[in-house]
């Protein structure tokens, strides 16, 4: 009778390429049940969460809060202790040809609930169009199409272009007409497959009654003294636990092997049973080009937006009177007025725990950038600040007196999901699977928001555990 061995089972070795959020969660979830090693290119962790300081004010220059009403991002936070926050305000501003005009409460994307919640922004005739939306008929939607298509369709072009284009702006840098209704907002995209009026679907304009009524869970949530907290928790978590953690360390090639993969660095190569790649989609594309040539084609389809971000330290005194959470400002109004901020963000009225740190100075966001659009990426320092005041100053009617200024750009830090990403997305995963021992994770995948990554991240380390 064979010999039984009572000797422990080594540890699987799992490489994760890409020091981001995403990366960091997959590692977490694998690093008690495996010897983890995260590879990060850069000189710091955190991908697209970052904070840093502007006239001596703490403040986030990437993603500054995460989906409430999704459990991933809320769940993880108070697992790692760090204390969630809420926006002081969630009112907020649209430009327009002439000045500023309330953004509409109780939108789908932009998409209003009713004409006359509209009243103001848009003119007769496109206020008719909404109006007697419900009137005309609608037929089940079969396929993917763009946001823009289906929108105009329903509710008009004004309504994409003065209120969808900016929010859809907001959060992906990129154009309605060039992105899936299904990928970017689910919630049109289940109204259309039912067809019917989309208006009644999305149900009745949030009421004006005052009327005491049960408090309404928040939409959004921050981490107080900023989101970059989280991966920062994360990667202290991992070395407690034994794992190791590299910055300054790209990835040149993946090479499948008899028992797993081997990873080249410029450092030296490392032999893995497993491989989770939590990089965006041109890098991951490059290192699959030679081992999983049809999950390399595609990532390379996926096109990805760059953007900007300029902190702008102010006199408090220049925003005195102001209220709300910022401005969105629509690429039509943006052409004609000769701007060029897609948003800006009043920080310490957004967040308290950006204002109560100075009662003397106040830090203004400013976002320059959408997908296709590379003048800001490429521009001095000093062109942004001056072009981020220029345009801050217009839209607030006022003139701003910065005091400091700090920018960060996003080179591809943005995926755009074109019509039919979903289904890319499924080939891709399916590609992937067929290599073996292998996830791929991140923004590319079901979602650009924390929770999304978050959310792919742990079923990228599920898959590979």
């Amino acid at each position: 009778m064979a010999e039984v061995s009572t000797h422990p089972r080594a540890r699987r070795r799992v490489v994760v390429v890409g020091g981001g959020l995403s990366g960091l969660v997959a590692a977490h979830d694998l690093a008690d049940r495996c010897e983890v090693t995260v590879l990060e290119a850069s000189d710091r962790l955190g991908g697209v969460l970052r904070r840093t300081e502007v006239g001596g004010l703490t403040v986030d220059l990437g993603a500054e809060s995460m989906l409430a009403r999704r459990p991933e991002g809320t769940t993880l936070a108070r697992e790692l202790g760090l204390p969630l926050v809420h926006p002081a305000t969630t009112t907020a501003s649209v430009a327009t040809a002439t000045g500023l005009s309330p953004l509409p409460a109780g939108t789908v994307m932009g998409v209003p609930r009713s004409a006359e919640s509209v009243r103001g922004l848009l003119d007769a005739e496109a206020l008719e169009r909404v109006r007697t939306e419900p009137e005309r008929p609608a037929a089940p939607l079969e396929h993917d199409v763009s946001v823009a298509d289906y929108v105009a369709d329903r509710v008009g072009p004004a309504v994409v272009d003065r209120l969808v284009e900016p929010l859809l702006g907001g959060v992906y840098a990129g154009h309605a007409r060039r992105l899936s209704l299904r990928a970017t907002v689910p919630a049109l995209w289940e109204h259309a497959r039912r067809g019917g009026s989309l208006l009644t679907g999305l149900g009745p304009a949030p009421t004006t009654d005052t009327t005491p009524a049960a408090p309404v869970a928040p939409v959004f949530a921050g981490i107080d003294g900023g989101m970059a907290r989280l991966p920062t928790a994360l990667a202290e978590h991992l070395r407690e636990r034994g794992a190791d953690v590299r910055t300054g360390t790209p990835v040149r090639d993946l090479t499948r092997t008899i028992t797993g993969w081997r990873v080249r660095t410029l450092q030296g190569a490392l032999e893995a049973d497993a491989v989770v790649l939590a990089v965006p989609a041109p890098t991951a594309a490059r290192l699959l080009g030679t081992a999983v040539p049809a999950a390399a084609a595609e990532l390379a389809a996926v096109e990805t937006a760059s953007m900007v971000i300029t902190a702008l330290a102010v006199p408090a005194a220049d925003l005195d009177g102001l209220t709300g959470s910022g401005v969105l400002v629509p690429p039509v109004v943006g052409a004609g007025r000769g701007l060029r901020a897609k948003a800006l963000t009043l920080s310490g009225r957004k967040w308290g725990w950006v204002g109560a740190q100075s009662e003397d100075l106040a830090v203004l966001r400013v976002s320059l950038g959408r997908a296709r659009e590379t003048e800001a990426l490429q521009a001095e320092d000093a062109d942004v600040v001056r072009w981020a005041a220029q345009d801050a100053s217009a839209l607030l009617g006022r003139a701003l007196h910065p005091v400091d200024h700090a920018v960060v750009r996003w080179a591809d830090g943005l995926p755009q999901y074109a019509v039919g990403h979903v289904d890319r997305v499924a080939r891709l995963r399916a590609a992937v699977a067929a290599a073996g021992d292998l996830a791929v994770c991140g923004s590319v995948l079901d979602g650009v928001g924390v929770p999304a990554c978050i959310g792919a991240a742990r079923a990228a380390a599920a898959q590979v555990a």
